[in-house]
């Protein structure tokens, strides 16, 4: 490839929308265009980069006995009424209407068209296990796309679906891809990808682990704890905290808090430490918009995906209303008459506490001297807090639970029946008798891996790319193309390598060297070779790689083949060790 033909711009100046480093190189160096929120075009080559991840996931599926598919973008709305999830999911699945009025979806994930592909197929027992999975492009309307491709609305995936006959099959499957998904994360150049527990979600399913690439600028939050090895999801991480009675406790007593509506500001008025204070947090239904408030610690928040998974449905952040009857800022436990109704749930920490300051339930009053054994003797209480930094590690039980930041490169799911179940998908056993296959799901975004490892791999002046996913294996630059014998020279070694059968990008522009060296930059490729008329006085190239461990001068007779030992190392050094 002639880089003089190559479609797209290389620029120097960091977009001023671009927030993390692999968004910022992308553009700059020519491998995305900006389309919509959430949307890009890719570029020659992303593209090259991302056909190789694929080509390695695909390999990697294959091993364990895939089978490749490919389902429907677009599917009836009765799929996803069979499962349930047509009206469960929020308005991040695209529903519309095709020119004939039939309800339609755009999939975001294929668990639906899986089970509709092989529910016929898979009608006796003989057939078990097996797995089918797809490379596809997929649409999710992500409330809040960032950091390039990272986190988008239109993304391509792959998602592979395993079908078994017992719970037993599907550990021992489940075992098998999740080992395929560390060989393929080391082969695609990200090798420190750590594997979490973490929540289901919307997929179902009471296993699922992520694969996760740490690093500051991650959108997810992951509790590990160095001592004894414990990871997981912020979403899925126990909460654990140990409380200390007072050994007497106080009358609760009603107490004047004028304009006081926050923890932080009644703390300070009461001269009370946050861990001494019930915070109330308010949400509303999804579904009716019934009111819910959760009375947690003051010092701690409330994690979300607990609380809805809790409750089976979907939540928002209440819109406390005046008909309501709660006292927005000064809501309580005690005496809590609110017309509304509300559900009161109570966080594990707070359980057993005393000598608590609460709301009052009446504008500018909180109570003292709250005992939550003697004053709320029937509350029960259900773990809804974020795991802390510095916390209680749920396995060790020492206090050492760090939280880092993540990137979500991959996850899988032991779904079990709720899809199979859902869309009446059965087969025969050996005595004729009628079950439900349980499944498993596997998932890797393919943009999003491509995006991850530039995140971790890259310097200030562009992204260093593995040789297994590099767009091309060799950056030929011919500095000063002008003068004849540098041209001739770097002409015949770029027909010599590509008949070596070696990926050559080949920079012939009469450009400075500056110029040039910065495009090559910004393209990541892993081998350099320098053809300059300087060098040419001494009879050599130089060649050297993009992550500037080596640095050579060969003579030119024996660059093609340096550089093909070069590039098989390199390959070589993306290989997974059995």
């Amino acid at each position: 490839m002639k880089l003089d033909k190559l479609v797209g711009e290389r620029f120097k100046e960091k977009p001023s929308d671009c927030v993390v480093d692999s968004h910022a190189l992308m553009v700059r160096g020519g491998y995305i265009k900006f389309v919509a929120n959430g949307i890009y075009s890719s570029f020659m080559p992303l593209r090259r980069i991302t056909k190789k991840i694929e080509a390695i996931i695909r390999e990697e599926m294959d091993r364990i006995d895939g089978q490749e598919v490919q389902f429907p973008v677009v599917m009836p709305a009765s799929l996803w009424r069979e499962s349930g999830r047509y009206d469960s999911v929020d308005n991040s699945l695209c529903r519309f209407q095709d020119r004939n009025g039939s309800p339609m979806v755009l999939g975001m994930t294929h668990e639906e068209a899986a089970v509709h592909l092989v529910r016929e197929y898979g009608n006796t027992y003989t057939r078990y296990p097996f797995m089918i999975y797809q490379i596809q492009t997929k649409f999710r309307d992500e409330a809040r796309p960032r950091a390039g491709l990272i986190r988008v609305r239109e993304f391509t995936m792959k998602d592979a679906y395993s079908f078994h006959t017992s719970q037993e099959d599907l550990e021992k499957y489940y075992a098998r891809c999740y080992h395929a998904y560390e060989r393929i994360f080391a082969r695609t150049g990200i090798p420190e990808t750590i594997v979490v527990q973490s929540d289901s979600g919307m997929m179902g399913g009471k296993i699922s682990h992520e694969y996760m690439l740490l690093t500051p600028i991650g959108e997810d939050s992951i509790a590990i704890c160095p001592s004894c090895g414990y990871r997981a999801n912020m979403e899925a991480a126990q909460s654990i905290i140990e409380n200390t009675r007072d050994a007497v406790s106080e009358e609760l007593t009603k107490v004047s808090t004028p304009g006081m509506h926050t923890i932080e500001e009644v703390c300070d008025f009461l001269h009370a430490p946050a861990e001494k204070s019930l915070k109330a947090v308010v949400y509303q239904k999804n579904a009716d918009d019934g009111y819910v408030i959760v009375f947690i610690r003051g010092d701690l928040d409330v994690n979300e995906t607990k609380l809805t998974n809790y409750l089976g449905e979907n939540i928002h952040p209440a819109v406390i209303t005046e008909e309501s009857g709660i006292a927005a800022g000064f809501i309580g436990p005690v005496q809590m008459n609110a017309p509304c109704k509300p559900l009161i749930l109570f966080d594990e920490s707070v359980r057993g506490c005393n000598n608590m300051v609460c709301g009052a339930n009446e504008t500018d009053y909180h109570f003292t001297g709250l005992d939550m054994q003697r004053d709320l003797p029937d509350a029960e209480y259900h773990d809804f807090a974020k795991i802390i930094d510095g916390g209680i590690c749920p396995n060790c039980k020492k206090h050492s639970i760090t939280v880092s930041r993540g990137i979500e490169v991959g996850n899988i799911f032991q779904l079990g029946t709720k899809y199979t179940e859902s869309m009446g998908m059965t087969y025969l056993d050996e005595k004729g008798e009628s079950h439900y296959p349980i499944m498993g799901c596997y998932g890797i975004g393919v943009g999003r891996l491509a995006a991850s490892v530039c995140e971790a791999h890259h310097d200030e002046y562009g992204p260093i790319w593995p040789m297994s996913i590099a767009p091309w294996q060799v950056h030929l630059c011919c500095v000063k193309a002008a003068d004849e014998q540098a041209h001739s020279t770097a002409d015949r070694l770029y027909d010599e390598l590509q008949n070596a059968g070696l990926e050559v990008l080949y920079d012939d522009r009469k450009v400075s060297a500056g110029f040039m060296f910065s495009d090559a930059d910004l393209l990541g490729v892993p081998v350099r070779v320098i053809v300059s008329p300087r060098n040419l006085k001494e009879n050599v190239c130089e060649v050297v790689t993009r992550d500037k461990t080596y640095s050579e001068k060969i003579p030119v007779e024996n660059t093609v083949q340096a550089v093909k030992e070069l590039v098989e190392k390199l390959l070589k050094a993306c290989e997974v060790q059995e």
